[in-house]
């Protein structure tokens, strides 16, 4: 019974052909759905072309050449706005409770240009530790922890707490701060009112 292996199986089905064509109807396909800067763009393309190459379908600079050429042209209709993107993305993270430095480190691995990373994390507002304020306040919310527990357990719990938020990348002394506020209406304060910090 020489049956054939999965990975045998796979290699033998049709890839589909790779042209300008396919990979303009792919990238807007994806954009429709998601957004993307050009770098993370480039390598959702680049995986099509590698299977192509995997195939024997295409040569792999043939395939890179097309996608750079796509890519440009994006870049030059507007379809592509890394700084756009970043600003968005950023904003958006710190509403689902991203501290910067996660933030920071989304944003290079989606190959943002480190400079547009930083203007987008600048832009958050005009003060750094507001934006984390609200960051850590939403993952506060979110997980259930400090005055969110019952206060019986929130002593017991407090080392826990502070772990999950400085995996977050969310700093001690702010996770402490936050931690500690008696109920959650005393936490939104914390969060909203710079006067809340002391």
């Amino acid at each position: 019974m020489g049956g054939m292996s999965a990975a045998q199986g796979r290699r033998d089905q049709a890839v589909p052909a790779v042209t300008a064509a396919s990979l303009d109807r792919a990238a807007l396909r994806y954009l429709e759905r998601y957004a993307s800067s050009g770098a993370n763009l480039r390598r959702v393309l680049m995986r099509r072309v590698e299977r192509a190459v995997y195939a024997g379908a295409m040569e792999r600079d043939e395939g890179a050449r097309l996608v750079d050429a796509l890519i440009e042209r994006y870049v030059a209709a507007g379809l592509l706005d890394d700084k756009n993107y970043a600003e968005h993305k950023a904003a958006s993270l710190v509403r689902a409770g991203r501290s910067r430095y996660r933030i920071r480190g989304m944003l290079r691995q989606k190959g943002v240009a480190p400079d547009q990373v930083e203007d987008a994390i600048a832009g958050l507002d005009g003060d750094a530790d507001a934006s984390e304020r609200v960051a850590a306040g939403a993952l506060i919310r979110r997980r259930r922890l400090g005055p969110y527990r019952a206060k019986a357990e929130r002593a017991s719990f407090l080392r826990k707490d502070l772990a999950a938020l400085s995996r977050a990348g969310f700093a001690l002394d702010l996770a402490l701060r936050l931690l500690r506020a008696p109920d959650p209406e005393a936490l939104d304060k914390l969060v909203r009112d710079v006067e809340g910090e002391e």
